[in-house]
Protein backbone atom coordinates (compact mmCIF):
# COMPACT_ATOMS: atom_id res chain seq x y z
CA UNK A 1 0.00 0.00 0.00
CA UNK A 2 2.78 2.46 0.92
CA UNK A 3 4.60 1.66 -2.35
CA UNK A 4 1.45 2.56 -4.32
CA UNK A 5 1.08 5.88 -2.47
CA UNK A 6 4.75 6.74 -3.08
CA UNK A 7 4.38 5.81 -6.76
CA UNK A 8 1.27 7.99 -7.13
CA UNK A 9 2.97 10.95 -5.40
CA UNK A 10 6.07 10.51 -7.60
CA UNK A 11 3.90 10.40 -10.74
CA UNK A 12 2.07 13.58 -9.68
CA UNK A 13 5.36 15.37 -9.00
CA UNK A 14 6.80 14.34 -12.37
CA UNK A 15 3.64 15.46 -14.18
CA UNK A 16 3.65 18.80 -12.32
CA UNK A 17 7.31 19.35 -13.23
CA UNK A 18 6.63 18.60 -16.90
CA UNK A 19 3.74 21.08 -17.09
CA UNK A 20 5.52 23.94 -15.32
CA UNK A 21 8.18 24.11 -18.06
CA UNK A 22 5.68 25.43 -20.60
CA UNK A 23 3.60 28.02 -18.78
CA UNK A 24 1.51 30.53 -20.68
CA UNK A 25 3.47 33.40 -19.15
CA UNK A 26 6.71 31.99 -20.61
CA UNK A 27 5.15 31.71 -24.08
CA UNK A 28 3.74 35.24 -23.82
CA UNK A 29 7.09 36.59 -22.61
CA UNK A 30 8.85 34.97 -25.56
CA UNK A 31 6.28 36.30 -28.05
CA UNK A 32 6.44 39.84 -26.64
CA UNK A 33 10.25 39.76 -26.82
CA UNK A 34 10.10 38.57 -30.44
CA UNK A 35 7.67 41.35 -31.38
CA UNK A 36 9.89 43.95 -29.71
CA UNK A 37 13.02 42.61 -31.41
CA UNK A 38 11.16 42.76 -34.75
CA UNK A 39 10.57 46.52 -34.21
CA UNK A 40 6.85 46.16 -33.53
CA UNK A 41 6.88 47.64 -30.01
CA UNK A 42 7.83 51.12 -28.85
CA UNK A 43 10.27 50.83 -25.95
CA UNK A 44 12.11 53.14 -23.58
CA UNK A 45 15.72 52.44 -22.58
CA UNK A 46 17.01 54.47 -19.63
CA UNK A 47 20.57 54.46 -18.24
CA UNK A 48 20.88 55.98 -14.76
CA UNK A 49 23.94 57.15 -12.84
CA UNK A 50 23.69 55.08 -9.64
CA UNK A 51 25.79 57.56 -7.65
CA UNK A 52 23.59 60.57 -8.38
CA UNK A 53 20.29 58.84 -9.27
CA UNK A 54 20.18 61.04 -12.40
CA UNK A 55 19.24 59.74 -15.85
CA UNK A 56 22.21 59.84 -18.23
CA UNK A 57 20.69 58.46 -21.43
CA UNK A 58 17.22 57.74 -22.73
CA UNK A 59 16.21 56.07 -25.98
CA UNK A 60 12.56 55.84 -27.03
CA UNK A 61 11.49 54.07 -30.21
CA UNK A 62 11.15 50.74 -31.98
CA UNK A 63 14.48 49.08 -31.22
CA UNK A 64 16.18 45.78 -30.55
CA UNK A 65 19.07 45.56 -28.08
CA UNK A 66 21.79 43.23 -26.89
CA UNK A 67 24.42 43.37 -24.15
CA UNK A 68 28.04 43.05 -25.30
CA UNK A 69 31.20 43.72 -23.27
CA UNK A 70 29.62 46.16 -20.77
CA UNK A 71 27.75 47.94 -23.57
CA UNK A 72 24.14 48.07 -24.63
CA UNK A 73 23.93 47.85 -28.42
CA UNK A 74 20.59 49.18 -29.70
CA UNK A 75 19.45 48.91 -33.31
CA UNK A 76 16.66 51.43 -33.96
CA UNK A 77 14.23 51.25 -36.86
CA UNK A 78 13.79 54.82 -38.12
CA UNK A 79 11.74 54.15 -41.27
CA UNK A 80 11.08 51.48 -43.89
CA UNK A 81 14.42 49.64 -44.30
CA UNK A 82 16.21 52.41 -42.29
CA UNK A 83 18.13 51.61 -39.13
CA UNK A 84 20.55 53.32 -36.73
CA UNK A 85 22.90 51.69 -34.25
CA UNK A 86 23.64 53.10 -30.79
CA UNK A 87 26.24 51.82 -28.31
CA UNK A 88 25.96 52.80 -24.65
CA UNK A 89 28.88 52.00 -22.33
CA UNK A 90 28.04 50.69 -18.87
CA UNK A 91 30.13 50.96 -15.70
CA UNK A 92 29.84 49.75 -12.13
CA UNK A 93 27.96 52.98 -11.38
CA UNK A 94 25.21 52.71 -13.98
CA UNK A 95 21.82 51.03 -13.90
CA UNK A 96 19.63 50.46 -16.92
CA UNK A 97 16.06 49.55 -17.68
CA UNK A 98 14.06 48.75 -20.81
CA UNK A 99 10.31 49.29 -20.73
CA UNK A 100 7.74 48.39 -23.39
CA UNK A 101 5.53 51.47 -23.59
CA UNK A 102 3.30 50.93 -26.60
CA UNK A 103 0.11 49.12 -27.37
CA UNK A 104 -1.09 47.68 -30.65
CA UNK A 105 -1.82 51.03 -32.31
CA UNK A 106 1.55 52.81 -32.46
CA UNK A 107 3.71 54.75 -34.89
CA UNK A 108 6.51 52.21 -35.13
CA UNK A 109 8.86 54.80 -36.64
CA UNK A 110 8.69 57.16 -33.65
CA UNK A 111 12.29 57.84 -32.65
CA UNK A 112 13.74 59.94 -29.88
CA UNK A 113 17.13 60.07 -28.14
CA UNK A 114 17.79 62.22 -25.07
CA UNK A 115 21.15 62.87 -23.40
CA UNK A 116 20.26 64.09 -19.93
CA UNK A 117 23.27 64.52 -17.60
CA UNK A 118 23.48 67.80 -15.70
CA UNK A 119 27.05 68.36 -16.94
CA UNK A 120 25.89 69.24 -20.47
CA UNK A 121 22.97 71.09 -21.97
CA UNK A 122 20.15 68.56 -22.53
CA UNK A 123 19.63 67.64 -26.18
CA UNK A 124 16.60 65.99 -27.73
CA UNK A 125 16.74 64.40 -31.19
CA UNK A 126 13.38 63.61 -32.78
CA UNK A 127 12.66 62.26 -36.25
CA UNK A 128 10.13 64.02 -38.46
CA UNK A 129 7.68 61.83 -40.35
Amino acid sequence: MIKKIVAVIAAIMIAATMFTGCRESERVSYNVSQQADNFNVIRRLVVINARTDKPMFELVGAFSFTLEDNRIIAIVETGPNEYKKHSVGLTDWTLWSVEDISGADVDKYHYEVNFLPEMIIPVTLTSED
